[in-house]
């Protein structure tokens, strides 16, 4: 097969790409926010957190002080709002080659202190590394790293700022791999090492938890290790099928062909205590609600593929 010229990568091209490696993607942004007790409020609700009795913010809140939120960071570079022009050129590059998509593919995250209510923090991003093309199921491109060091605000030249954490953050720039199936099909779920048990239980019509076979905590959707204790011991507990509508959306925008918004997709927290999302079948969007009682069902969408819906009970 013949690989269009604009997405190949030549020698010149990746050292082109590799230039930009220790490069600054945001210099001097800053949050837009103080640490607050409200969002460090809202944030362990919506996890399921208690809210740390001494008021400090839980160390996985870190990426949320860096946040831009849709109005972004105006002048202040990176985070999601402003970049430097180095970034937009690398990611300019990128598009030139033909990688013109794009996906967050992992997170990693160090943590120096928590950050307390009345804090202001501000943050620098380096280009880490820009990798040599590689082929995945999306389609071949070149992952782009960057790490973020994210301090307690400068208050002056002297003073510098403390360091509370790290985040290290990847993309995949990729020219997207020709579609197998001329119509529009149902997206496929991403299947690895990690949870391919999970799939060949839904497969057969089975909801499998993983449980730590050390401190019995369970956890879907399943992970390699105890996010309660670290423990990469684990079996599993079969869901008997009953659960709770947690949360739910109704997905209006934008439309896919292999869906017919609008419909209610929910977050449905099972008897035994874990939550999984699924489609709410059997009655009207507008009917779901919250606490709503849902029964476990298996969808089978084509010859290679069940998924878990729920149905309201009566």
């Amino acid at each position: 097969m013949l690989i269009p010229a604009q997405n190949r990568t030549t020698p010149d091209l990746l050292g082109r790409l590799k230039a930009y490696e220790g490069q600054a993607a945001a210099t001097g942004a800053a949050g837009k926010d103080p640490v607050n007790a409200a969002m460090i409020r809202h944030w362990c609700e919506a996890m399921g957190h208690a809210v740390p009795e001494d008021g400090a913010a839980p160390a996985a809140m870190l990426q949320v002080w860096t946040m831009g939120g849709l109005s972004g960071h105006g002048g202040g570079g990176g985070g999601g709002g402003a970049r430097t022009p180095a970034y937009e050129e690398l990611l300019a590059l990128l598009d030139e080659a033909g990688c013109t998509s794009v996906v967050a593919t992992d997170s990693e995250q160090e943590y120096v202190r928590p950050l307390r209510p009345g804090e202001r923090i501000s943050f620098d991003t380096v280009i880490e590394s820009v990798s040599a093309r590689k082929t995945t199921k999306l389609g071949a491109g070149h992952f782009v790293t960057t790490r973020t060091e994210i301090r307690t605000e400068i208050r002056t030249a002297a003073q510098g700022g403390e360091l509370v954490g790290t985040h290290r953050f990847r993309i995949l720039k990729y020219a997207p791999a020709p579609q197998k199936s001329a119509g529009p099909g149902r997206p496929r779920p991403v299947v690895n090492r990690d949870n391919a048990g999970y799939w060949e239980g839904v497969r057969d019509h089975r909801l499998l938890i993983q449980r730590c076979t050390d401190c019995g905590a369970l956890r879907l959707p399943w992970l390699p290790g105890c996010d309660a204790c670290g423990s990469p011991g684990w079996d599993t507990v079969q869901a008997g099928g009953a659960g709770v509508v947690h949360s739910y959306v109704v997905m209006h925008h934008p439309p896919f062909p292999a869906f017919e918004p609008p419909y209610a997709v929910a977050l449905v927290e099972l008897a035994e205590g874990v939550r999984v999302l699924g489609n709410v079948v059997g009655v009207a969007h507008e009917k779901v609600r919250i606490g709503m009682g849902v029964g476990l069902e298996f969808l089978r969408v084509d010859e290679d593929m069940t998924v878990p819906v729920f149905r309201p009970e009566v």
